[in-house]
């Protein structure tokens, strides 16, 4: 009855209660928009170890991010290898590259150089070609959000990177990396376009036959290689995603940015209960004269925020959805895991009863002889 009769007050009151939509519906569009590019940005920078099959990174002494990994010698992968519970160990190369178009510019991107692309890592998604190709000595891989910075190449088309001579072999789809475009080789090629000495590459990928022992796989492989890091995929990543956002600014920037949508969020709702309050302080004096108590103002009124949450948050969404779908495939970088949605759900939720408690003091404080006045 107290629930239904919230309703019928907001629905007499039109104009103020669309401005507390609005204010919940800025909150979960302008929030999850910054929390998707933020998430996208996540998978840019450690796609490499995200997308590889192996569960330890052999890589130089205190490296902080993949991307800062130093050169290895390959004869490390005989030590490693001859371990009883390493399934396999591949070594992998990449660096930075220029990309020469047909008119003569050049483009940033970074070369990943593979032994075994249907092993260690590889492009996950082709759009034409497939993971053979980078057995082809010249072949090389472009992905198809990049082909009109390159210049539009097809599939044999021969190239330049860092001045040596490439054929587009595949082309990939939605393969891109937070250090450049993603160009993916065989390890013979990359050492060819990056100048690596024979022999050395970037870092040995280990894949376990028991994922599960994991710590005993690493300090086995430390006892035998003492002086390299030993990492775990899950936990190199997240070096990578740290070291990006503490030292880019980036977490910061996106960090702020999202708060000041959240308080310009509550402002609005507040703003907006509490006046609807002085609007409609008669009609909550003649409940009071009524009979009602101060619990059932009280309810009326939390009735009225869980109203207006509930439909801005199903709009605000509504919103979001489409954003996520326009941006899928594009080379803005958007995602929302599934954990985050619900979160920010919930966190908007209480922002609304927190923006209407304001609302809620001035509401049971309301005498019933006021009405006469």
């Amino acid at each position: 009855m107290r629930s239904l009769v919230a309703l019928k007050i907001l629905l007499h009151d039109r104009t103020t209660t669309a401005g507390s939509v609005i204010g919940v519906i800025a909150i979960v569009f302008l929030v999850g928009q910054q929390l998707s590019v933020l998430f996208g940005l996540f998978n840019y920078m450690s796609v490499l170890v995200d997308h590889s099959s192996a569960e330890v990174w052999v890589c130089t002494e205190n490296t902080s991010t993949v991307n800062s990994a130093g050169l290895l010698p390959e004869s490390y992968l005989d030590r490693i290898s001859a371990l009883p519970f390493v399934s396999w160990a591949e070594p992998i190369l990449f660096g930075s590259g220029s990309f020469k178009t047909k008119n003569g510019k050049n483009e940033g991107v970074q070369v990943v150089g593979v032994k075994n692309p249907h092993q260690a890592i590889a492009p996950w998604e082709y759009s034409q070609g497939s993971a053979a190709s980078l057995l082809e000595y010249d072949g090389v891989t472009v992905d198809r959000l990049d082909i009109q910075k390159y210049g539009n190449p097809k599939i044999n088309d021969i190239y330049e990177i860092n001045d040596t001579a490439v054929r587009i072999a595949a082309i990939t789809e939605g393969v891109k990396g937070f250090a450049g475009r993603l160009v993916f080789t065989n390890i013979v090629k990359a050492r060819e376009i990056l100048k690596t000495p024979p022999g050395r590459c970037r870092a040995l990928l280990v894949k376990l036959k028991d994922p599960q022992l994991i710590e005993q796989g690493i300090a086995a492989i430390k006892k035998v290689l003492p002086a390299v890091q030993v990492i775990s995929a899950s936990e190199l990543s997240s070096k990578t995603r740290a070291y990006y956002i503490i030292n880019t600014g980036m977490g910061g920037s996106f960090g702020f940015s999202t708060l000041v949508g959240g308080l310009v969020g509550v402002i609005i709702i507040t703003l907006t209960m509490y006046t609807a309050v002085l609007q409609r302080e008669k009609d909550f004096a003649v409940l009071r004269a009524l009979g009602a108590r101060k619990i059932d103002i009280f309810v009326i009124v939390m009735a009225q925020s869980m109203i207006i949450g509930a439909i801005g948050i199903f709009v605000g969404f509504f919103l979001l959805a489409l954003f996520l779908h326009a941006t899928y495939g594009s080379p803005l970088p958007s995602y929302m895991p599934r954990w985050a949605s619900p979160m920010l759900a919930f966190s908007t939720f209480l922002l609304c009863v927190f923006g209407s408690s304001i609302a809620m003091l001035k509401a049971i404080r309301i005498e019933p002889a006021s009405v006469f006045r």
